[in-house]
């Protein structure tokens, strides 16, 4: 006696392990058949069915794809493409549920009433179904299996504040493309999974999820189908759905099929909502943690014994009532509207006219619409497949051909790729029909290609959109928690396991600045884990770096090459700064001090080397007194003081001070007591940036192009700043001090009461015109008043100059000797407070308050000179002058005459900016009077003014001769000199 067949219902909850048992009993029978709800849940299975027992034995059928080895005995379909009457040992249709749906639920009730295995057929599904199958199913067996984990409600959350290994849901491609997007900016990115993917892309994108490189998934509901993945929470972004014919809200048990993708084996999961969905009502919450729901009622049904007479004959059929009071009429599918639609065209009418034409009219007519654009488009299609067929018996190659190559292409983007991937499935599914083309196998592989390429494609450029790849590799490396691989290259860049994340500048990593959100924070600390052993090297290398590779700014800043890696900060000493350095906190401790002693060993070394003569004067123990004060005045403004403000200082020191000052390089100028080796480009820089450090200046003034001989003078720029950099301010421009003296020993020499012109060695020096040396001068102090006269040629000058024909200078002019130059007495200097150079003073001049006396030179009587050349006639062609340059007139030039003024400020713009440190100081016109000056409007005169002879001789014309230095010769600088020079020469 044969044994009886075994039914069964498998029911429960999810995550109860319904399928894998159902896929354990089938591979127990010699052959078997298995119906799931979704070609990709097909696919999954078929790839587990392979992985036991080969492909050889596995065939998968769908809609759209066909894989059937000669000796094929597992098969594998979705339930609307499981073939009849193969008469396996095993039959099991999964989510039997879906028996209620409105649009599919015919075709479960079909295979749950008439699909049976010979030896086993089992039904997966909800408990809901216990009552229906018991009435419908006779003999059948029922199973209850229990949930593996517990399944919570964690209520509403941001996506933002989404946990990891999460799933959130929407309805529609809109709804899950605008979640994906936002996980991508504040998550790092997000796979994507719907059911109108191909298989190839949905495999990948669940790759993406399954290997860790996102975090999150963002799916339609297809993912409650049976879909195992490895998620811990299940957020739904809506509660509503639009169910192909209008927006409705979702029912408890639709929500627990979702939901119950959560928590995988025995691990729990959560559920809950986003977005704007709302909370989830309390009785619908109990409902879903205890998997108790209202049973069905009711299942869909559609007839299945349908009569093929004539297209009314089968709508008809389509049409009749169900013949149980368990079951309830299916509403009109796709497939029924468009037989109605194609039915009323009077050729296909005239076509389907015989049985065989009409069965293969319905056959037509149950092509899915894959691509959803609209009922009459997909009606037109039909209708002309349909001719084809009926006409030849088979779609055309060339037909074909047109329709494969029109969709053949992977550009544009993720919308013009779902298109495409919709209608290549429309052909798909064609080229899978037995019968349908000429060459099967060419046209499935050809269309499987296709849809292949175009999946590849929608793949990279769903990943390309919504994961953000760089972050991806980097969350999975640290969830490995394996040391990731950084590299830097010359240009600073920083790459962390092949990917861009920023750039070290220094010792400090600046990451992307594109990265926002999570992916920020994961850049930064990927970053700076790979990084860390790059710090240490790169701190080594610096310490032994030479000094030629560290420099200052005008700013305080310290650099590296062209990196930052420090800045100067206020010391005790202004002399003595310290050092900030620029070393992220996550290179650790030891870098930072590292980094930290090398910059101040720099800085150190930088001062001792520019500075030195500074240094060597704070140094010198020798100096004492009055020396020893002036020179922490001169430390105090770091070498350069002007004479105005220390005019009482300079008069207090005796001579052997000023010597002991001049060993270290001060110079006693008549403006500026200076060192001149402190006026050098790199001393300048590094004084202006200590002197604004000490001041606690925000923004440091900035040195002079190195070279200039003047500079602009800016109103707004502080006396001070120009001090500080070597300059004095004077007209429109500022002279370098070490040039404004050397003018100022030109300027000795003239007559500055009688006047002067200047000469070409003082335009020479300062490097200007004419006219911008007259307004320089109205800034030291003089008048400038111009002129015109006839210009002198020179073959005239030649011919008026009266000299020794020899070259050799004359018996009354002035014998200057460069060896003398040091002992020479220059005249009274024009200021009284400041000394000439190299000598500081005239002998006995040390005590005149002399402030506003320009330095003039005692005249010679003038005596006329008879060159005995006569005058030229007015129509005589001198040497070297065309003959039309009488007939031209004479040439007028522009000069000026130079007086002193009185004031030194007159003309100049640095009167009240230093804050009390300006030059100058008191009325124009004041005039010293020394013993043996001028009492009433005489010339002015310093004490002890210049003399030829003896004390009280004739004036005459100094002259300077070249002679042996006498051994006891008394000190020029000595305040008794011209008193014991007196004497001396009395008692002789």
């Amino acid at each position: 006696m044969a044994q009886r067949a075994r039914i069964a219902a498998v029911l429960g909850p999810t995550n109860t392990g319904k399928t894998h048992y159902a896929i354990e009993r089938m591979l127990a029978h010699r052959s078997g058949m298995i119906g799931l709800p979704l070609r990709l849940l097909a696919r999954e299975v078929y790839d587990k069915v392979v992985a036991a027992r080969g492909p050889s034995v596995a065939a998968l059928v769908t809609g759209e794809e066909r894989i059937v080895p000669p000796r094929a005995q597992y098969w594998i379909c979705t339930v609307e493409a499981m073939p009849e009457g193969m008469g396996c040992d095993f039959v099991a249709i999964d989510e039997i549920q879906l028996c209620a749906d409105p649009e599919r639920g015919h075709v479960f009730t079909d295979r749950l009433l008439r699909m049976r295995g010979l030896n086993e057929t089992l039904f997966l599904g909800s408990d809901t179904m216990r009552g229906p199958i018991s009435q419908l199913v006779k003999g059948v067996e029922f199973m209850r299996r229990d949930r593996m984990s517990q399944l919570f409600y964690s209520g509403s959350r941001k996506i933002s504040r989404m946990p990891p290994r999460s799933a959130i849901v929407g309805f529609s491609v809109d709804n899950v493309y605008a979640i994906a997007e936002l996980l991508r900016r504040t998550k790092g990115g997000a796979a994507v999974v719907m059911g109108a993917l191909s298989p190839r892309t949905r495999n990948a994108q669940v790759d993406l999820y399954q290997n860790g490189d996102v975090d999150y998934l963002v799916a339609t509901d297809a993912i409650g189908m049976g879909l195992n993945l490895d998620v811990d929470h299940v957020a739904f972004s809506s509660l509503r759905k639009f169910d192909g014919r209008r927006m409705r809200e979702l029912q408890p048990n639709e929500l627990a099929q979702i939901a119950g993708r959560a928590g995988r084996g025995m691990r729990d999961g959560s559920f809950g909502t986003t977005g704007d969905a709302g909370q989830i009502d309390e009785e619908w919450v109990e409902a879903i943690t205890s998997h108790r729901f209202t049973p069905l009622k009711k299942l869909n049904w559609r007839n299945s014994a349908l009569k093929f007479g004539s297209p009314e004959a089968l709508i008809d059929s389509l049409e009749q009532a169900p013949p149980d009071q368990n079951l309830v009429k299916a509403r009109e599918a796709d497939d029924l509207m468009s037989l109605k639609t194609l039915n009323s065209q009077a050729e296909v009418r005239a076509r389907a006219s015989d049985p065989a034409s009409v069965k293969l009219l319905w056959d037509v007519c149950r092509i899915p619409d894959f691509r959803g654009i609209s009922h009459n488009e997909h009606a037109s299609m039909l209708q002309v497949i349909y001719q084809h067929l009926h006409e030849r018996g088979s779609i055309p190659g060339d037909f074909m051909a047109r329709q494969v190559k029109r969709i053949d292409r992977t550009d544009g983007d993720i919308d013009a790729l779902s298109k495409r991937l919709a209608f290549i499935r429309t052909w798909t599914y064609v080229a899978q029909r037995k019968g349908w083309v000429d060459d099967e196998s060419h046209w499935r592989e050809a269309t499987r290609a296709v849809e292949d390429a175009l999946s590849d494609a929608l793949h990279a450029r769903l990943t390309q959109r919504f994961v953000d790849r760089r972050t991806s590799v980097l969350l999975r490396r640290l969830k490995q928690k394996e040391a990731l691989l950084a590299e830097v290259n010359d240009n600073g860049e920083v790459t962390v396991e092949g990917e861009f994340v920023g750039r070290l500048e220094g010792f400090r990593f600046r990451q992307d600045a594109g990265a926002t959100g999570q992916e920020a924070k994961t850049l930064k600390t990927a970053s700076l884990q790979a990084l860390a052993p790059h710090f240490h090297l790169r701190a080594d290398r610096f310490y032994n770096a030479p000094d030629t590779e560290i420099d200052f700014t005008e700013q305080g800043g310290l650099m590296w090459g062209e990196q930052a890696v420090g800045k100067l900060v206020k010391g005790d000493d202004p002399l003595k700064p310290r050092v900030a350095v620029f070393v992220d906190d996550e290179a650790g401790p030891d870098v930072a001090q590292k980094v930290e002693r090398r910059l101040q060993h720099f800085i150190d070394r930088k001062i001792a080397a520019l500075f030195e003569p500074l240094l060597n004067l704070q140094n010198d123990e020798a100096l004492t007194g009055l020396a020893r004060g002036f020179g922490f005045r001169l430390i105090e403004a770091m070498g350069i003081i002007p004479r105005s403000q220390v005019a009482d200082e300079v008069k207090q020191l005796d001579q052997d001070a000023r010597g002991a000052l001049r060993k270290h390089g001060v110079r006693f100028g008549q403006y500026t007591i200076f060192m001149p080796l402190l006026l050098k480009p790199a001393p300048t820089r590094l004084r202006l940036v200590l002197w604004s450090l000490s001041n606690d200046l925000d923004t440091f003034p900035e040195a002079p192009p190195p070279g200039l001989v003047t500079v602009p003078n800016m109103r707004d720029v502080p006396m001070v700043h120009y001090s500080l950099s070597g300059y004095r301010p004077a007209g429109e421009r500022a002279i370098r001090i070490d040039m404004l003296e050397r003018l100022a020993d030109m300027l000795r020499s003239e007559d500055s009461r009688g006047g002067f012109e200047a000469k070409a060695d003082m335009l020479s020096i300062t490097g200007m015109t004419l006219e911008q040396f007259a307004d320089l001068m109205e800034g030291l102090g003089y008048r400038a008043e111009k002129g015109e006269r006839t210009k002198v040629r020179a073959a005239d000058k030649v011919l008026t100059e009266s000299s020794d024909p020899t070259g050799t200078p004359g018996e009354d002019e002035p014998v200057f000797d460069a060896a003398q130059e040091e002992e020479a007495t220059p005249a009274a200097m024009a200021d009284p407070a400041a000394e000439p150079a190299p000598a500081d003073v005239v002998t006995g001049t040390e005590s005149i308050d002399d402030e506003g006396v320009a330095p003039i030179a005692e005249t010679p009587d003038a005596t006329e000179v008879d060159n005995h050349i006569p005058e030229a006639s007015e129509t005589e062609v001198l040497p070297g002058e065309s003959p039309d340059a009488a007939l031209a007139g004479p040439e007028i030039e522009v000069f000026y005459t130079f007086t002193w003024g009185g004031n030194r400020n007159r003309g100049g713009r640095q009167g009240g900016r230093d804050g009390g440190a300006r030059e100058g100081g008191r009325e124009g016109g004041r005039q010293a009077r020394g013993k043996g000056g001028p009492k009433g409007g005489g010339k002015p005169r310093g004490k002890g003014g210049p003399r030829s002879g003896g004390k009280g001789g004739p004036k005459g014309p100094k002259t300077f001769e070249s002679r042996p230095e006498k051994k006891d010769r008394i000190d020029p600088d000595n305040p008794f000199a011209a008193a014991l020079m007196g004497f001396n020469k009395d008692k002789s």
